[in-house]
């Protein structure tokens, strides 16, 4: 398995696991992993926020951890990498709302190269006119998004992931299991025990 090199996008109050868990274990298995947030540095933190399913008509949410960012998004080029995930959270409400963002996103998609995107992740890709007849999953609350921009809503359970072409999408941060695997088979990473 040749490495690759990933691009996670996040953001101030993107959901801790969904933004921690991808960074780190797409690492363990070899890859390098740039996380990078518009407007922010190197060394730059963002705040995240842990948003749990306890019962109520929506997730709770609670403080996160802070998370470095190791890339000046200044400096991002598509060009430099094989792959993008979009972390969920509320980030992306407001990261959809950038214009570079979006050029970057659609960059990737025209450039036909993996991306991954969790939870809210998926309002990023509607915003970015990237899902288009595609099957997309995301949080439910996200499904008149991801209709109203032409993709095919999947309606699946929390702790699954739907693969269309390159495009690996999940629910919410109770899928890592089969999103990273799903991602992982999308970038050819072959994992020997």
């Amino acid at each position: 398995m040749a490495a690759k090199k990933i691009l996670l996008l996040t953001g101030d109050f993107a959901e801790d696991y969904e933004t921690m868990v991808p960074f780190q274990a797409l690492q363990m298995v070899g890859h390098t992993v740039h996380a990078a947030c518009p407007g922010k540095k190197k060394g730059d933190k963002v705040r995240t926020a842990i948003h749990d399913f306890e019962g109520d008509q929506t997730y709770s949410e609670k403080p996160g951890h802070l998370f470095s960012l190791n890339v000046d998004f200044s400096e991002v080029r598509v060009a430099d990498y094989d792959a993008l995930v979009v972390a969920g959270g509320r980030a992306p409400e407001y990261l959809r709302l950038n214009p570079e963002v979006i050029a970057l996103v659609r960059s990737f998609a025209q450039s036909d190269k993996p991306i991954a995107a969790v939870c809210h992740g998926a309002q990023l890709l509607a915003a970015a006119d990237v899902i288009r007849g595609k099957r997309v999953s995301a949080y439910p609350a996200c499904a008149p998004e991801v209709r109203m921009a032409g993709g095919d809503y999947a309606d699946i359970e929390v702790d699954q992931a739907v693969t269309d072409g390159k495009l690996v999408t999940a629910p919410a941060w109770p899928a890592h299991p089969q999103w990273l695997g799903q991602f992982l088979k999308v970038l050819g990473t072959e994992i020997a025990l």
